[in-house]
């Protein structure tokens, strides 16, 4: 029979199983052993490699086959030998391996299909967790006040200060964090990272030799005293502690000049400070009058012939409109001299800071020193208090009483230092800040400071009932605007930027840190932004008491004094405003009474204000870099410049004495 591939005459009842598989068609049952015998044995003598044969048409089924299940009682014919045997076994290893090869491909089909569905399952998962990162950090920045669509340099805004720099802290209080949110957010970050790296070697430093070079001698006199037979004047000193202070420094020298007699200055009241205070409330009255003695005479009231006079009346009253700012002794022998000895008496209203520093004649500007480093010594409330104030400032360590102790408290610094001999001796520091930003301050200014057109309404209102002068010369002259006041350095520093100052310079989240002037405008919600990167911030309503403040309330001037304590006994004091009084009067008692250990961190503003500029872009590396240079550059002794106060500069023959 010929034997054919795929023969479709057959029917499928008489197609054999298997038929297909080896591609061979058999019309009947009595010539198949012959047909297939010759057809085994010519692919057995074939020479032909198993790779170069033809393939079958179809592929193999899997489940029985002819030759292992069909017609097994005409397999019993053939024994293993026969080459039907050997050709059923290879077909059935054959099928076999094709099954298999075909069982793997089909899982392997199932496994890299399991394997794409993991796959898409993890990237769906890996975009989930980045958008989810994404989402976090701008929350983050939001947070800290950077708005991308909306990220500004300036300092101005059309925001209000309500919806503006403000976010919530983990106890649910408002932080203000202004136009420096971006900035506080990396301030906080490096505080964190660096609070185990040591601090910068000259932070708590002054430069030791050069400093401790000069010593106080303006306690010496040369002359004898004035017997004041010229008349008597009265001052009434305007402002806060610190202006008062510098207004009976310079009427202790007035009357020495005129050489008159000087009754116990009165402090002026004022809606600003709103203190009845006295000078008998602040200072020693006896201790001023009797330690000034031999320079001047001075009495606690006029005599009874004068007090009924109408000063006013007789042209004896002199207000600050009547005397330019800083006038020379010249001036008063020229314009006050005549009236003092007509009149016998001559009343300063409003006395400020309306005598010159030079030209001044050597022993005047001497006494000027004397009374403000040795006459003025604060009455024993304050003293107390001020020492209980020190004592909690520094229970830390248990640090014994400082250099200037005995100058600010008096006796009570050797109560304190007896107090604390059963303590370790290890010395403790803290670093105080004066944040001159109250809303006196930051009204007088001019400026802006970031709180949008609601901020220039509720400014320019306080202008209109405290400085009625300053309102009026803006409405009559061209002043400098905000931005360029700021460029001069002319601003006074914000919380936020003073915060920022110290943190580049180095003082670590470890660091007790006191603030004075805590009444800053803006409430408490600034002070929270300043807590949050120094946690060991404390202000003296935090240290004191409510009923040790008591006696204190309402007397703002008297608060100024344990301020005034607090600030000058500290280890370090870093001022944010170089034209405030209690800093110029703190930075100039660290130096006279420090002996070179005392230093003082004054900002140059006009080139912190260039930095700060740049606050929404500059790097913090970069940022550190250049605040501590701009510091760095001002921490150098010198002697007082020409026409500077001796208050703030007492580095000067008059008051200090240098060893050579």
């Amino acid at each position: 029979m010929a034997v054919t591939e795929g023969d479709p005459t057959l029917s499928p009842q008489d197609r054999p199983a298997g038929e297909e598989e080896i591609g061979v068609s058999v019309s009947d049952q009595s010539e198949q052993n012959t047909s297939w015998s010759s057809f085994i044995n010519s692919r057995l003598n074939s020479s032909t490699p198993r790779s170069r044969q033809s393939s079958p048409v179809h592929s193999p089924r899997l489940g029985p086959s002819r030759f292992s299940t069909a017609d097994r009682s005409s397999d019993s014919q053939y024994d293993s030998s026969s080459p039907w045997f050997k050709l059923s076994g290879f077909l059935w290893d054959q099928k076999k391996q094709k099954a298999r090869q075909r069982a793997k491909r089909k899982v392997g089909r199932m496994w890299y299909g399991k394997k794409r569905i993991k796959g898409l399952v993890f990237l769906i998962c890996l975009l989930g967790l980045f958008l989810l990162v994404n989402w976090v950090m701008l929350l983050r920045l939001q947070s800290h006040g950077v708005h991308p669509k909306a990220r500004s340099s300036g300092n101005s805004s059309s925001v209000s200060i309500r919806q503006r720099g403000l976010r919530k802290d983990g106890k649910g209080r408002s932080i203000h964090n202004g136009i420096y949110g971006r900035m506080l957010a990396l301030a906080a970050h490096a505080l964190a990272e660096g609070q185990n790296k040591p601090e910068p070697k000259d932070l708590w430093l002054e430069p030791f030799i050069p400093a401790s070079s000069w010593k106080p001698c303006s306690d010496q006199r040369n002359w004898k005293p004035d017997e004041g037979k010229n008349g008597y004047i009265l001052v009434t000193a305007n402002g806060g502690m610190n202006q008062q202070r510098v207004a009976v420094c310079n009427a202790v020298v007035l009357a020495r000049l005129l050489n008159s007699t000087l009754v116990v200055p009165k402090f002026l009241y004022s809606s600003v400070w709103k203190d009845v205070s006295q000078f008998g409330n602040i200072y020693q009255e006896d201790h001023f009058i009797k330690y000034l003695s031999p320079d001047i005479r001075i009495v606690k009231e006029l005599p009874k012939e004068l007090q009924s006079l109408n000063l006013e009346a007789i042209g004896s009253v002199v207000t600050d409109e009547d005397i330019r700012k800083e006038a020379k002794p010249s001036f008063y022998l020229k314009n006050i001299l005549p009236i003092l000895l007509k009149n016998g008496v001559v009343h300063f209203l409003g006395f400020g800071n309306r005598l010159a520093f030079d030209p001044i004649p050597f022993q005047l500007q001497r006494l000027r020193c004397r009374c403000n480093f040795h006459a003025l010594q604060f009455v024993p409330k304050i003293q107390k208090t001020g020492a209980l104030l020190l004592q909690r400032l520094r229970q830390h360590e248990g640090h014994p009483g400082g250099p200037l102790d005995h100058y600010l408290v008096g006796s009570y610094a050797e109560a304190f230092k007896t107090q604390n001999q059963s303590r370790p001796k290890k010395a403790s520091r803290y670093l105080a800040l004066h944040l001159r930003f109250e809303i006196d301050m930051v009204a007088h200014s001019l400026c802006e400071f970031g709180g949008g057109e609601e901020e220039k309404q509720v400014l320019e209102a306080y202008r209109e009932i405290h400085f009625p002068a300053l309102t009026l010369l803006k409405k009559t002259t061209k002043l400098p605007s905000p931005q360029e006041l700021r460029s001069e350095g002319l601003c006074p520093l914000t919380p936020e930027e003073s915060i920022l100052m110290l943190a580049a310079l180095g003082f670590t989240r470890k660091t007790h840190l006191f603030v004075a002037g805590s009444q800053i405008y803006g409430g408490r919600s600034r002070l929270i932004a300043l807590t949050n990167l120094y946690p060991k911030l404390v202000t003296k309503e935090n240290l004191l008491s409510t009923t040790e403040l008591e006696p204190f309330m309402n007397f703002s001037s008297q608060l100024a004094a344990l301020d005034f304590i607090g600030c000058t006994a500290a280890d370090a004091f870093a001022m944010t405003d170089s034209g405030s009084q209690l800093s110029s009067l703190v930075s100039g008692f660290r130096i006279y009474y420090g002996g070179g250990k005392m230093p003082t961190i004054r900002p140059n503003k006009r080139r912190l204000a260039s930095i700060f500029m740049k606050n929404s872009s500059i790097e913090w590396r970069v940022f550190e870099q250049r605040v501590r240079k701009a510091v760095r550059q001002t921490k150098h002794v010198q002697t007082r410049p020409k026409a500077r106060s001796v208050y703030r500069y007492p580095r000067c023959k008059e008051c200090m004495c240098r060893i050579e």
